[in-house]
């Protein structure tokens, strides 16, 4: 069985030969941390818009054909992608499977949020997030794990571009380290802020940032909030003195609305997915936009 795959990585290996190897990822986020590692030796086709919710994806057929003729699958993994499974097979390709070199769950080595709390009830069925929280990416510091992952997956396919592939990621982590003072610099006024988000997304930045979230708008994923829910959140708030409510770029506009205008909060849109915003074109300028623009919004709020 090892003789067989290391065959088959051989001839994957001369059947891309000198060509950029073909990747599809299932998050824009994913898809800039493999140009990061990858660099020119990739080419990186993605199946999610950041502008919608990551949950729900209608795979079109243009992409499928993409996913068939990847050399490397990457995703975010757990329960993020609901939708992926149908496309794997609709598309009925054995190699994107779990042990296979060419399938790479990045949420394998992360340490994961709420794996504690139980998202399955025998009345409603599974809820998302039945795993633990699947927003992990926004830790930068989840950065170095994911690229770990990312690095040794290419150095399956492609060992022969090992300095090539460790030394992009040694520059990514070495502008890491530098942007990440920065942003905890900006953050440290707010430390200890609470905050209502409207969908929980946002976990393992608040964790690493200092925020306090005390309440989510949309308790259970993926499932609108009852008037009553609410209702009793907008008390909740006014008489907690919540000022801040983190909203998505997919969020219910109305709902969002109607929180904070009844609870007297700031509500701010930050963007959970590179490319979410022309200023988040990167994963590095992802936390340089949402750090900014929450310390405005926190800032305001005071």
């Amino acid at each position: 069985m090892r003789w067989a795959i290391g065959f088959f990585l051989l001839w994957s290996a001369a059947a891309w030969g000198a060509e950029a190897l073909p990747v599809v990822t299932t998050s824009t986020d994913l898809k800039s941390l493999v140009e990061v590692v990858g660099g020119e030796k990739v080419r990186v086709e993605n199946l999610a818009s950041p502008l919608q919710d990551p949950h729900a994806v209608e795979v079109k057929p243009g992409q499928l054909a993409k996913l068939k003729a990847a050399a490397l699958l990457v995703r975010i993994g757990l329960d993020h992608e609901p939708w992926l499974d149908r496309a794997l097979h609709t598309v009925g390709d054995s190699r994107f499977n779990r042990e296979s070199p060419h399938y790479l769950d990045t949420s394998k080595g992360i340490q994961l949020l709420q794996a504690e709390t139980p998202r399955v009830r025998a009345d409603k069925g599974a809820h998302l997030h039945g795993f633990g929280n699947t927003h992990y990416w926004l830790d930068p510091e989840n950065g170095r794990p994911i690229t770990a992952a990312i690095l040794a997956a290419l150095l399956r396919l492609a060992p022969a571009d090992r300095p090539y592939f460790e030394a992009n990621r040694k520059r990514f982590l070495d502008q890491l380290d530098g942007r990440l003072k920065g942003w905890l610099q900006t953050m440290v006024p707010y430390k200890g802020t609470r905050v209502v988000a409207v969908h929980e997304t946002w976990p393992y930045f608040a964790q690493r940032f200092g925020l306090m979230i005390v309440a989510v708008a949309e308790p259970n994923p993926g499932v609108p909030p009852s008037p009553s829910y609410l209702d009793s959140l907008i008390q909740k708030m006014r008489d907690s003195g919540i000022r801040l409510l983190i909203a998505e770029p997919y969020s219910n506009a109305s709902a969002v609305r109607q929180v904070a205008t009844q609870s007297g909060a700031t509500a701010v849109t930050l963007i959970p997915s590179v490319g979410g915003d022309p200023g988040a074109s990167d994963y590095l300028s992802l936390f340089d936009f949402n750090t900014k623009r929450l310390s405005q919004a926190a800032k305001a709020a005071h």
